[in-house]
C-alpha cells in the first residue's frame, strides 16, 4: 500500500507528460505530491522529514519550472533531493557522530551498531548514485527520455531496498522460536 502511495505522483506526472507537456505534468506532480503528503499525514498522523523535504522541493522547483517556463528546474529536483540526503547522512555520521538511520529506525529494527553504520554508508552511496544518474540523464538526454527514466528508474530503489532487506535479515532475531522453560 505504501509503495502505491509513494509511486502515484510519479505515475501521474508521467501520464500528464504523455497526454500534454512537461509544464502540465509539473503542475500535476505538485498537486499529486500535496495530496500524497496529506494522505500520509491522515494515515500516520505525522510526516517524516523526507516527506516534508520532498514536498518543499517539488513545490519550489515546480513553481520555478512553471513561472520561468524552464523545465530544467523540475528535472534537477531529484538530484538536489538525493544529494541533500547523502550530505545530511554523511555529515551526521562522520562529523556529528550520529547515525540518523539508526535514530529513525532503531526502534523498529534491533541491529548491531556496526550494521547500522554499514547501512548508513550504503544509503549515502545509493543517494549519491541516484543524484549522479539523475543529473546525467537530465543534462545529456531529452525531456522525453528523462520522464521515461523517472518511471522506469523506480527499479533502482526496489532493488536497493530488497538488497538491504537481504543484508539485514541475518541480523534480525527470530521471535517465533518458542523458548523452553
Amino acid at each position: 500500500m505504501r509503495f502505491l502511495i509513494d509511486f502515484f505522483p510519479i505515475a501521474l506526472f508521467v501520464l500528464a507528460y504523455k497526454m500534454a507537456d512537461i509544464y502540465t505534468a509539473t503542475g500535476v506532480l505538485m498537486l499529486a505530491t500535496v495530496l500524497q503528503t496529506g494522505l500520509i499525514y491522515a494515515i500516520d498522523r505525522k510526516l517524516q522529514t523526507l516527506h516534508k523535504v520532498t514536498l518543499v522541493l517539488v513545490l519550489v522547483f515546480g513553481a520555478l519550472t512553471l513561472l520561468l517556463q524552464d523545465e530544467r528546474f523540475i528535472k534537477w529536483k531529484p538530484t538536489v533531493l538525493y544529494a541533500s540526503m547523502a550530505i545530511v547522512l554523511a555529515a551526521a555520521l562522520w562529523i556529528w557522530k550520529k547515525n540518523f538511520l539508526q535514530i529513525l529506525l532503531g526502534s523498529q529494527l534491533d541491529l548491531p551498531t556496526a550494521v547500522w553504520a554499514r547501512l548508513t554508508v550504503a544509503w549515502i552511496a545509493y543517494f549519491l548514485f541516484m543524484a549522479g544518474i539523475n543529473a546525467y540523464v537530465a543534462a545529456y538526454f531529452s525531456t522525453e527520455f528523462w520522464v521515461n527514466f523517472k518511471l522506469w528508474g523506480y527499479v533502482f530503489p526496489v532493488v536497493f531496498i530488497v538488497g538491504q532487506g537481504l543484508y539485514i535479515a541475518r541480523y534480525l532475531k527470530d521471535d517465533t522460536v518458542e523458548k523452553k522453560p
